[in-house]
């Protein structure tokens, strides 16, 4: 696995997204940080469209999203292609998104959840592999129109 992970927020995610570059550079990761670098109010699509192209183009095969609600920054990314970006609030959810959606987008909900269940579920995301098999058809299927 890529030892490098892109990630972005804007104000509503920026605490819990500085926790989470200190955690991933804790654990021996790289981060590329898209911004936001302050708790000044910003529009999340200007961190996200950059993020979520970068991983359209393959230049990292995951990435971390946030901002206030998770909604936002989720909506923007899932409009570039082959982003598969999964709004999640627990860990379970981090884990499906990834074995079943091959989700390559965590998106986090900066204002909802504690940054210790954000930082567990930052972890499932990144460890667990895309089942295949049934799936891959389906996830195939969400950009055949």
């Amino acid at each position: 696995m890529n030892r490098i992970i892109p990630i972005a927020s804007d104000h509503g995610g920026y605490e819990m997204k500085q926790f989470l570059v200190e955690k991933l550079k804790e654990c021996g990761y790289e981060v590329y940080d898209f911004g936001t670098h302050s708790a000044d109010s910003v529009d999340y699509p200007d961190m996200i469209h950059p993020l979520a192209s970068a991983i359209s183009r393959g230049e990292y095969p995951l990435g971390i999203i946030l901002c206030g609600s998770g909604n936002g920054a989720q909506m923007t990314a899932n409009h570039h292609t082959h982003v598969r970006a999964a709004l999640c609030w627990n860990v379970e959810l981090a884990k499906l998104a990834r074995q079943h959606n091959d989700a390559n987008i965590l998106a986090l909900p900066g204002r909802f959840i504690p940054f210790n269940l954000a930082w567990e579920m930052v972890q499932a995301f990144l460890s667990t592999q895309f089942e295949g098999g049934r799936h891959t058809r389906r996830v195939e299927k969400i950009e055949q129109f």
